[in-house]
């Protein structure tokens, strides 16, 4: 029974010593431009990316040490996704583009390889995102099917035949960039997106995504 104490006196001992040699908590936030694309892939056999539309993206995060040089980064962020497609035939002729508002919640394994005695570290993480819709805008303009002109309207989430996307984004995160001992960072990352966004999607072989490229900057305190 002794034995038993002193081990497990010795793991709190241990365990406490360790976690007082991990660097402290840190909090920041990250604001940026987002270029989101849809990937495409139809049930036909057809694959493709739309164009970008520019956005934005905004983040909450805690930098949580797990050991020396090891992060694990949960937060919770705005992402601006969406695409933008153009047509030249003879009954369409125009462009679409759909800009779309999520609320996500990332969680990053990241690692930090420090760059000389600046305190300034190069890092580079992955990890899942889940996300959820809360605003999309379609915007149209051009000729289709005989009618010329430039509409506007919100886009419509959820699973039924009238709805334009599913409201539920699931996929990757990879990021990398640099922290300084300032506190700012500068960083790019990409997000890919693994989840059907069609309404109505379940049943074939196509599929849509969401693929976004950004770069941001940042303070962590």
């Amino acid at each position: 029974m002794k034995k038993i104490a002193l081990l497990a006196a010795g793991f709190l001992v241990g365990s406490a010593a360790f976690a007082q040699s991990l660097p402290p908590v840190k909090y920041g936030l990250k604001v940026g431009v987002n270029l989101p694309k849809l990937h495409v892939n139809n049930s036909n056999g057809e694959d493709f990316e739309s164009e970008s539309a520019t956005n934005f993206s905004i983040t909450g995060y805690a930098d949580v040490p797990v050991a020396n040089g090891l992060s694990v980064q949960p937060g919770i962020s705005l992402q601006g996704k969406g695409g933008k497609q153009t047509w030249g035939g003879s009954n369409v002729n125009g462009e679409r583009k759909d800009n779309t508002m999520y609320a996500e919640i990332p969680v990053n394994l990241v690692g930090k390889i420090p760059l000389g005695t600046t305190g300034t570290n190069f890092y580079l993480g992955a990890g899942p995102y889940a996300a959820f819709a809360i605003s999309g805008e379609r915007k149209q303009s051009g000729s289709f099917f005989g009618a010329e002109g430039e509409t506007k309207r919100d886009l419509e989430f959820g699973s039924d035949n009238g709805d334009d996307y599913k409201g539920t984004d699931f996929g990757v995160n990879f990021l990398a960039g640099f922290q300084l001992n300032s506190g700012f960072n500068i960083g790019a990352g990409y997000g890919l997106g693994l989840s059907d966004l069609r309404p109505n999607g379940d049943g074939d072989n196509g599929k849509t995504t969401n693929r976004v490229l950004s770069f941001s900057v940042g303070y962590a305190f």
